[in-house]
């Protein structure tokens, strides 16, 4: 089993990359031999059948290797994109979805070999920040391979009912929750204070709640019972006492199991990694012990083990478990990495 880390620092002279840790033990190495130099990483997706096979988003492109992260191609996607999210469908993987900035979403209906944008997924920039919208994590409902949903950062959600054909924004409903309650109210850049609760991190649909998609975004986590057309709130603040959520996925292993990363803020020194065994209707902490440095990032579940996990904060710190977070082991990537984005295992 390896254990994948990229980081994308967008300020100048802190380290960016790919790494791998081999079986999951020992050092960090980096991993090149066909990736940018100093490649801003933005996600890492390994193939849920063939786990030699795994993908790359960066800002540089898009890339796949056979080897387990020996060697890497790029893959035929246009050069004046970045790539922030790339998704395998759980029902068909040959079917992949690649999140680019500016918004849009391409799919490859053969395993990656092309891909062609979905002229339908380029929807306006709906707040304006210091850095163009993009589609940081999509995901397609297990039970219906034609539903696919995009969180956009910063855009709220946007929704495909065919596959990816077509999308419509279903931003609006979440805009509305700020508009109608001050404590969903945030603005650091924009012109809306509605921009917390479209600063969207991840969207997840468990096999569990078919048709029903959890958002994590900058005011918490947020639940749909009518696939993404309305959106309530989960009221993740009942069990952690740090509510920004950044990242949110299911267990390959039991549809009810869901993790979530919980921090105070975008940008912080504190983080939390929070369990779900009933498909998001209640949570428990179970990172006790560790002491995060920065923004918890992101988190993956060993595809053979569930009692292994693995967790990333911003600056580079790692947390592994192999009893279900029982105890953790902290490793660290190299000093200067600011920006962790992917954490990733196969």
């Amino acid at each position: 089993m390896n254990v994948y880390v990229g980081a994308a620092a967008w300020i100048e002279g802190k380290v960016t990359g790919a790494w791998r840790r081999r079986g999951g033990t020992g050092g960090w190495e980096r991993m090149g031999n066909g990736l940018p130099e100093n490649a801003r990483v933005h996600a890492i997706t390994v193939h849920p059948v063939d786990r030699n096979t795994v993908y790359l988003a960066a800002a540089e492109g898009l890339y796949r290797s056979h080897d387990a992260g020996d060697t890497w191609t790029r893959l035929d996607v246009p050069a004046d994109l970045q790539y922030w999210a790339v998704h395998i469908h759980p029902a068909d993987p040959r079917l992949i979805y690649a999140g680019t900035s500016p918004v849009g979403v391409l799919r490859s209906d053969d395993a990656g070999e092309s891909f062609r944008m979905l002229a339908g997924s380029r929807i306006p920039q709906r707040v304006r920040m210091s850095f163009a919208c993009r589609v940081l994590r999509i995901a397609a409902d297990p039970t219906n391979l034609d539903h696919v949903y995009a969180a956009l950062e910063v855009g709220g959600v946007m929704r495909s009912l065919d596959r990816g054909e077509t999308w419509t924004d279903h931003a609006e409903p979440l805009a509305r929750l700020a508009r109608e309650r001050p404590d969903l109210r945030s603005q650091l850049q924009s012109d809306t204070d509605a921009e917390g609760m479209l600063d969207a991190h991840a969207v997840c649909v468990s096999a569990a709640k078919p048709g029903q998609p959890m958002l994590a975004v900058r005011m918490g986590v947020f639940s749909s019972a009518d696939r993404g057309t309305t959106w309530e709130d989960a009221h993740i603040e009942r069990f952690s006492p740090l509510t920004y959520a950044r990242d949110l996925i299911a267990s390959p292993h039991d549809p009810r199991v869901l993790f979530a990363c919980l921090s105070p803020a975008s940008r912080s020194t504190d983080g939390t990694l929070y369990r779900s065994d009933d498909a998001g209707d209640s949570w428990t902490r179970i990172d006790r012990g560790i002491k995060p440095g920065a923004t918890m990032m992101a988190v993956a579940v060993d595809p053979r083990d569930p009692r292994v996990l693995h967790c990333a904060s911003r600056c580079g710190q790692v947390f592994s478990t192999r009893d279900g977070g029982a105890h953790w082991e902290e490793t660290h990537l190299p000093d200067g990495v600011l920006d962790v984005y992917a954490v990733a295992c196969n």
